[in-house]
């Protein structure tokens, strides 16, 4: 098989899957070597972009989906109709900024950063599937760790939390 007919057939993959696929399994499908399958993929990113496609590639911790592009999010919408999500509030904002900086962390510590309790935001991050349990502390009373999601990643754009913006320091 070409690289063409190899791109086309992870470009179905992709389509049909709708969740995100693994580099791993995609090599296992195509029996072909990981870097090979990641290499095609970049390829596949690449071309995407230059030609402006209405859709694109995404990577999420070394699984890839195919995904709309935003620019083209208000076309979309008017086709569709207008989508009903809510946005965050500043102070799930807040949490979430905490969350993603200091991961893992509990809720005793993100409401010490904060100053006030923080319940309402926790659990409404959990709910809308930004944030999740990673961990018990070890410690009386085993508090709850809590960390981002993939969710998180897609929804800010982010392949890795690496990605995320330096803090400025005071």
């Amino acid at each position: 098989m070409d690289e063409r007919d190899l791109m086309g057939i992870i470009e179905s993959i992709l389509f049909v899957s709708g969740d995100p696929v693994s580099a791993r399994d995609i090599s296992q499908i195509l029996e072909l070597d990981i870097r090979k399958v990641r290499k095609l993929i970049k390829k596949m990113i690449d071309c995407f972009h230059f030609e402006r496609r209405g859709l694109q590639i995404i990577m999420v911790n070394d699984t890839y989906q195919l995904a709309t592009r935003p620019e083209y999010s208000q076309y979309i919408e008017k086709y569709i109709g207008k989508k009903h999500t809510q946005n965050l509030t500043q102070a799930s904002l807040e949490t979430l900024a905490i969350i993603a900086y200091k991961q893992p962390i509990t809720k005793a510590e993100i409401e010490a950063i904060r100053g006030v309790k923080s319940d309402y935001t926790i659990n409404t991050l959990i709910s809308r599937g930004f944030i999740r349990e990673v961990d018990r502390m070890d410690t009386p009373g085993r508090p709850i760790l809590y960390g981002t999601t993939e969710y998180f990643l897609k929804s800010f754009g982010l392949s890795s939390l690496d990605e995320l913006p330096p803090l400025e320091s005071k």
